[in-house]
């Protein structure tokens, strides 16, 4: 897949280069699958951060008939760019959603091999990737944060290439001489995320040519937003980690349903959406009553005490409803 280098390596390697997440000398881990935006992931933080800086993590599944070609071609990649590679081979031993699972895997094992290291994780996400991501979200789970994306940060893993479409990704591997990978489930049509890429997206670059970018504008655009809203949350709960009930009501209908999430899932560790949806039926709650609580699912509830709303929920920090 080599082609003539050229100035087609350089809109990757620009928008890499702005995101200001890859630095000359820090430590960084690149997941690595052998596919062109990894490939050309790892090439650029060899660029960027130099080769001493970087090292590399391809994650063998051994689910699929080229899995061993893939870790192959990782291996070569790896020697031509002078880059260590570390191989982790997976064992399924459980059933549920295989992606979910590969995700786990890749993210736990990157995550240590990172921490030993003292490195960065860089993922090879792209704007692709955003726009896939934001539409599936869309589709599957209703709410604001569905449209927030991927984050080009959190914590130690970076995503370097979050404002660069497959294509360029692409394009900067053929530039640069370097072959890639083809997973063939990225086709099928048993994913929703590959049904996604393979007839939403083309949907919407026919009614516009520019649809991801306008996709990941707007992501950036919510995001900004949504830290103004975060910040009006912790104004009203000022460290509070239960609101008298009748000060919740008092408030507009978006702003309380996003203080009652709040709560929630800082007393449940987790994502907590049930807690803004179902906010009618915990407004309802008796406050006449010395406690009464409401099950949200997953362990999460609702409990009105002396006038007071909290949340309870399996691990729930000290100080939380009980």
């Amino acid at each position: 897949m080599g082609a003539s280098r050229g100035g087609d390596a350089s809109v990757a390697l620009d928008a890499a280069r702005r995101s200001d997440l890859l630095e000359p000398g820090r430590p960084v881990v690149v997941l690595l699958s052998g596919g062109r935006d990894s490939t050309c992931l790892l090439d650029i933080a060899v660029t960027v951060a130099g080769r001493a800086a970087v090292s590399a993590l391809h994650v063998n599944y051994g689910l699929r008939a080229q899995a061993r070609a893939d870790e192959r071609h990782c291996a070569e990649l790896c020697a031509g760019l002078g880059v260590p590679l570390a191989v982790h081979r997976a064992q399924r031993t459980a059933p549920g959603n295989l992606q979910a699972w590969a995700r786990e895997v890749r993210y736990r094992a990157g995550g240590e091999l990172a921490a030993q290291r003292g490195a960065l994780l860089a993922a090879g996400h792209t704007l692709s990737d955003q726009a896939e991501t934001v539409l599936y979200r869309l589709a599957a789970s209703p709410g604001r944060r569905a449209l927030l994306g991927m984050r080009p940060r959190e914590g130690a893993l970076v995503r370097p290439l979050l404002e660069v479409t497959r294509e360029q990704t692409a394009a900067h591997c053929r530039a640069r001489g370097l072959s890639w990978r083809e997973d063939e489930t990225n086709d099928s049509d048993v994913y929703a995320r590959a049904r996604v890429r393979a007839d939403l997206l083309p949907a919407l670059r026919s009614l516009h040519p520019a649809a991801e970018a306008n996709v990941a504008r707007t992501v950036g655009l919510l995001r900004d937003e949504a830290e103004v809203l975060d910040s009006v949350v912790a104004a009203v709960l000022d460290g509070r980690d239960r609101l008298p009930v009748e000060e919740l009501r008092a408030l507009p209908p978006a702003l309380g349903r996003l203080v009652a999430r709040s709560l929630a899932e800082a007393a449940a560790g987790r994502l907590a959406p049930e807690a803004a949806a179902r906010l009618p039926e915990i407004l309802a709650l008796d406050p006449g009553r010395p406690r009464t609580s409401l099950d949200l699912g997953q362990g999460l509830r609702a409990v009105l005490e002396r006038g007071a709303l909290s949340f309870s929920a399996p691990g729930s920090p000290p100080g939380a409803a009980a």
